[in-house]
């Protein structure tokens, strides 16, 4: 079975290692041109997310990069310190959280398939789907055509081929603007290997500190959403924007982002509505482009890692794609959606924080039916379908 996937970035790289590993020819089509896009960015990898990149066999090609995280650290208004608690498996050192730029990401994943002989072509913008009874057909920009058996859409938040199989689903504003930055020039107060959180006025804040000592930051802010081309705003613009909210407390986020030049990045919170389809005839889509949810959780990676070794083993045990499509549903969608829901629900203040992840068990238990889901060696059909 030939298998076309549409993205090369975490959720499409991931789910050509699995595809790969299930014995399926795969090929990835990216449209831009290198491995750099949205390489400012940051993200979490949390430890259901690492659990998934251990049964692709990519723990090490991720591990090469960015830096672990072992406790939770929680902030009030004033700067004291009210929560401080071991996060994830720690024992563990290929299932601790993982802090790292999105772009360090992509380059680790799309280098682990190229490894493994999985094809990757980069500049291949998509243009067009057809889907018939022998086969599905992607049409590219510069003219060209590929036909495989079946075809997964895993380029995002803003999917061309969710806009051409599933016209009209689009994502909606989840109330905040998120801002992202990093600085080395201030010392941010906090044990090694921590992310602290802290509950402002104004804002949701969070940051971590590299073994090099540079600062990865955070902060969700309500408002409306940022306007068309805002995000290009320069640093010291957002900065502003951000300054007088954080200000409005005695904790270490001001001096952070004011010490942060250049390297300040916004965003708006997005999210898909629940019930948004999923598969039409040989497609289907995974990631952000099936269920993106607000990053209020930190869970948009993992669950994509999740998504890919899911999909491996629904298409594996299955003999016809129509009933592994069915199945891979009926085992994510609860969850995924149970995240959009939570993250939702913290982005746009009707739900109080309790941790990195509330998608997850408590942040030091492991989730023993996700477990089970993931394992490589379980069949699907034999792993629980809901687990939250």
């Amino acid at each position: 079975m030939r298998v076309l996937v549409i993205g090369g970035g975490i959720a499409g790289t991931a789910t050509a290692l699995g595809l790969h590993k299930a014995g399926f020819d795969v090929t990835v089509f990216e449209a831009h041109p290198d491995t750099a896009e949205d390489i400012g960015a940051f993200l979490t990898l949390a430890g259901n997310g690492m659990r998934a990149l251990a049964e692709l066999g990519a723990t090490g090609a991720v591990t090469a990069v960015g830096f672990p995280l072992t406790s939770l650290r929680l902030l009030d208004g004033q700067g004291a310190e009210v929560m401080h608690v071991p996060m994830g498996e720690t024992d563990d050192p290929a299932l601790r959280y993982r802090c790292l730029r999105r772009g360090e990401l992509n380059t680790a994943l799309q280098d682990e398939a190229v490894r493994r002989g999985i094809r990757l072509r980069h500049g291949a913008r998509l243009v067009s789907v057809t889907d018939d009874p022998d086969g599905v057909t992607a049409g590219f920009d510069d003219g060209t055509t590929v036909t495989g058996d079946l075809l997964v859409g895993a380029d995002g938040l803003n999917s061309t081929v969710r806009r051409l199989r599933m016209p009209g689903v689009r994502p909606v504003y989840a109330g905040q603007r998120v801002y992202y930055g990093y600085t080395g020039t201030v010392s941010a107060p906090g044990p090694d290997g921590a992310i602290t959180m802290v509950r402002g006025s104004g804002t949701a804040f969070g940051y971590a500190v590299s073994p090099a000592g540079e600062t990865y930051w955070f902060a969700r802010a309500a408002g409306e959403p940022l306007p068309a081309g805002a995000s290009a705003a320069p640093a010291a613009v957002l900065r502003e924007q951000l300054l007088p909210l954080l200000r409005e407390d005695a904790t270490p986020a001001a001096g952070l982002v004011d010490a942060s030049a250049d390297a300040v990045m916004v965003t708006n919170a997005t999210e898909l509505p629940l019930g948004t389809p999923w598969r039409s005839g040989r497609v289907l889509l995974v990631g952000d482009s099936a269920h993106a949810a607000s990053p209020a959780t930190g869970q948009g990676a993992s669950m994509a890692l999740e998504d890919a070794v899911v999909l491996a083993k629904a298409l594996r045990d299955l003999p016809e794609p129509e009933a592994a499509f069915a199945r891979y549903e009926r085992h994510r969608r609860p969850r995924v959606e149970h995240n959009i829901t939570v993250s939702g629900g913290l982005s746009r203040g009707t739900r109080t924080p309790s941790g990195p992840a509330p998608v997850m068990a408590r942040p030091a238990e492991p989730d023993e039916q996700l477990i089970r889901q993931l394992a490589w060696d379980t069949p699907l059909a034999a792993a629980p379908s809901d687990p939250r």
